[in-house]
């Protein structure tokens, strides 16, 4: 039981992080001359723009402080003492002022209401969709988030980091970053809002998991130079749920790189290194890093000079569309149609596909590898191309069905199934105008899209989708800039998840047990499934494998998707099966999985979570 002096000094602590945040927002206004306000849209934490959420957000210690809920406008309910206001009217200054306030300021917010009680909320079920759910799929009702979270990256436990914003969704990530914890709920009270400690502003970064270890790169970001935001940072950090010092969060300093980067890739290799592709060094003019660097956990970062294509990254330098081919190389998609094949031993390789060019698109249109070798790309003017690259001596590009109407700022995700859900995006890039709300989905078998179910929000720059360990997808954020500043998300619920009897009713799911939790490569691993209602009511249709995702800026170039080999195995029992994993590193590269059982009806368990290694 935490005494209230405890609780004060752990509601402190939470409100510290807002303030310096708030500091900052004050700062830049006095910098800037003009106000947050007329840089920044409503705010929609999931109930329309302006209506304030009633639950709240943990603090580190576990104790919950109410975050602060006026609009970016600065508008509040007559005689409401908010957080902002607070703020504005004391704190003009650094994040080390912030500090030396921050109990004056949570007490004033004990006094004025701001901190409230708040309910937990348990984890939902599917819910019942519409009778076409089975084709459609549905989308959950949206629900709220402590921040803007356009950088999201599904961890080896199952919790969500994200980072991008302040708790007014304004532009920065210098103060706060969030973990989500689904098994708690889709509630405030399930996100834990913690400090940034490092100082470095880590907004448009570049982030995936370290294979090794499951902790979090994060590379390059934002830097404000005088007045100016949006120039580059070299610096580094890592994000540990868990470190041999604490059970806590945190977020360190990482070795630097020698290129600041902003908007850089981080692509993750065969042999457990990362790479970092891309990206912009300067602006004022814009000046595209050319040469990738490679990091190798404990040792630090070294150049590529063998890849130095400046005249190519002149015009792909923001996230660049790149993913490890099956000949092991990095593949890159240039936004107009040219394909390249860059190799990172020694110095490095970079070399042109002669191959005609396909299609042109620009970064606001999404790329993914679905399965290894195999690119699906949006391009202009509702085309899509499907590009092989396990075919030889060159890869193969055909044109797959065009997709209902542009989709700028759009996501695409990789399903448990392996098909391939398209959400988001609108027809003019950032506007209201020719919004997708209806999701749509790829099959891999067919090559044509199929119309899902219409989400509720408007999903446009700096929106993400992630796929999740129950099969669902988590669809979120968009904003800072844009029309709606969306510190909010909606799980959007597949059609595997439903009865195919036109009920609309969920359908049930098998259960499997292991022993393990890592495999070798080519390894043979046993598992079994449970019962339900204590009777044997599943078998096995399918088991596949869905690398954990890393999204931002429609890009992610960790998802891939795998089939498993399996068999039964000859037991009394009819539970047991034998898997086999893949054993090809360059198609399944080494890092962290979803492990998902399909059943007869073809719907998927709960995954688990499991590291392949070499």
């Amino acid at each position: 039981m935490r005494t209230p002096n405890n609780l004060m000094l752990a509601l402190c602590f939470c409100l510290a992080s807002f303030v310096g945040a708030a500091a900052q927002a004050a700062d830049d206004e006095a910098m800037h001359g003009q106000s947050e306000r007329e840089r920044t849209a409503p705010i929609d934490w999931g109930y329309g723009p302006g209506v304030k959420p009633s639950q709240a957000t943990k603090t580190p210690t576990g104790s919950k402080a109410k975050s602060d809920t006026s609009t970016a406008t600065g508008s509040t309910q007559q005689g409401e003492i908010t957080m902002a206001g607070l703020i504005r009217s004391t704190v003009r200054h650094s994040w080390c002022v912030a500090r030396l306030r921050f109990a004056a300021l949570a007490a004033a917010a004990l006094a004025s209401g701001v901190l409230g009680s708040i309910a937990v909320q348990a984890q939902a079920a599917t819910p019942t969709g519409a009778a076409n759910a089975n084709v459609t799929g549905k989308f959950g009702d949206p629900v709220p988030w402590t921040i803007n979270g356009l950088h999201e990256v599904l961890l080896p436990s199952g919790k969500v980091l994200s980072y991008g914003t302040n708790q007014l969704g304004q532009q920065g990530a210098q103060f706060n970053y969030d973990v989500w914890d689904p098994s708690l709920g889709t509630g405030l009270d399930a996100h834990l809002l913690l400090p940034n400690t490092t100082a470095v502003d880590i907004f448009c970064s570049g982030q995936a998991i370290i294979p090794s270890n499951g902790n979090v790169l994060i590379t390059g970001g934002d830097q404000t130079i005088g007045t100016q935001r949006n120039y580059s940072t070299n610096q580094t950090e890592i994000f540990a749920e868990k470190t041999t010092l604490s059970n806590t969060p945190t977020l360190q300093p990482e070795t630097a790189m020698t290129y600041a980067r902003w908007y850089p890739s981080l692509v993750t290799m065969p042999n457990g290194t990362m790479v970092a592709i891309g990206g912009r060094s300067d602006q004022f003019p814009n000046a595209p890093v050319s040469i990738p660097e490679v990091y190798t956990p404990g040792s630090g970062w070294k150049l590529l000079p063998g890849i130095n294509p400046t005249n190519i990254f002149a015009g792909v330098w923001y996230y660049p569309r790149t993913f490890v081919a099956p000949n092991g190389q990095i593949f890159l998609l240039s936004i107009d149609g040219a394909m390249f094949y860059m190799g990172t031993t020694g110095q490095g390789t970079f070399n042109l596909i002669s191959l005609p060019r396909t299609l042109k698109a620009n970064n606001q249109l999404p790329t993914v590898m679905y399965a290894p070798g195999m690119v699906l790309s949006l391009r202009f003017d509702h085309k899509v191309v499907l590009i092989d690259l396990n075919a030889t001596p060159k890869p193969v590009v055909q044109q797959v069905g065009d997709i209902d109407q542009d989709r700028f700022w759009s996501t695409l995700t990789v399903m448990a199934d392996g098909k391939v859900l398209l959400t988001g995006g609108s027809a003019v890039a950032n506007t209201l105008t020719g919004v997708a709300y209806s999701a749509l989905i790829w099959d891999p078998a067919t090559g044509q899209w199929t119309t899902g179910a219409s989400a509720k929000k408007a999903r446009l720059y700096h929106s993400i989708a992630l796929l999740m360990p129950d099969a669902t997808v988590l669809t979120g954020a968009g904003g800072a800039p844009g029309p709606v500043n969306n510190l909010n998300a909606e799980i959007y619920y597949p059609p595997y998840l439903y009865k195919k009897d036109g009920s609309g009713q969920p359908a049930p799911r098998p259960t499997f047990a292991t022993n393990w939790d890592a495999a070798k490569l080519g390894q043979a691993k046993g598992m079994a499934v449970g019962l339900r209602g204590g009777q044997l009511l599943d078998t096995v249709s399918r088991v596949t494998l869905v690398r954990l995702g890393s999204i931002t800026h429609t890009h992610n170039s960790e998802q891939r998707f795998l089939d498993v080999s399996f068999s039964r195995s000859n037991t009394v029992s009819g539970r047991d099966y034998q898997l086999t994993m893949p054993s090809d590193p360059n198609r399944a590269i080494p890092g962290y999985y979803m492990l998902f059982v399909f059943n007869q009806d073809g719907v998927p368990s709960i995954a688990k979570i499991v590291r392949l290694t070499t």
